[in-house]
């Protein structure tokens, strides 16, 4: 007999972290693609491992999508330390291994989403562009899809 019980909820979560290397590229694309697409009372920051500097790139291809980055600049993971996130979407292996290290005592659920590194195209400016998009559609697919975010817990 088929299981009748209804599949689990999705529930996104009431704080939201998308960490990667330099919080250049990856973890603001998604930072601004889920302030567009999650409720207006998730609270949703980016930050990076290491400093890095605004990527050109990344503004051409949200703005593509009508989105934008206004005056943000990017921030490193230690400057968010007093900061409570019920999820870390970690978009790089080390991005992943700092913020496990960094939740290892609290109740924080971290969760990796292996994402391309665009800097890595070489070519034409189109082609480098074409993977800047890539990244900027995977991490909305992924985003608004609600599969990416943890099943509630039994109870809750």
């Amino acid at each position: 007999m088929a299981d009748m019980s209804p599949a689990p909820a999705v529930t996104t979560p009431g704080a939201l972290l998308f960490v990667c290397g330099m919080n250049s590229i990856r973890s603001p694309m998604a930072e601004i693609i889920a302030r567009s697409i999650l409720p207006a009372g998730t609270y949703i920051a980016s930050a990076g491992v290491r400093p890095g500097e605004r990527d050109p790139f990344v503004d051409t291809v949200l703005a593509e999508i009508g989105l934008d980055l206004g005056q943000r600049q990017p921030q490193r993971l230690d400057e968010l330390e007093d900061d409570y996130f019920d999820v870390i979407v970690t978009l790089a292996p080390e991005a992943h291994h700092r913020a496990l290290d960094l939740t290892r005592s609290n109740a924080v659920e971290v969760i990796y989403w292996p994402t391309p590194d665009p800097t890595v195209a070489t070519g034409t400016r189109e082609r480098i562009l074409d993977a800047y998009r890539e990244v900027r559609d995977m991490l909305k697919q992924r985003i608004s899809s609600g599969k990416g975010w943890p099943r509630p817990h039994a109870g809750d």
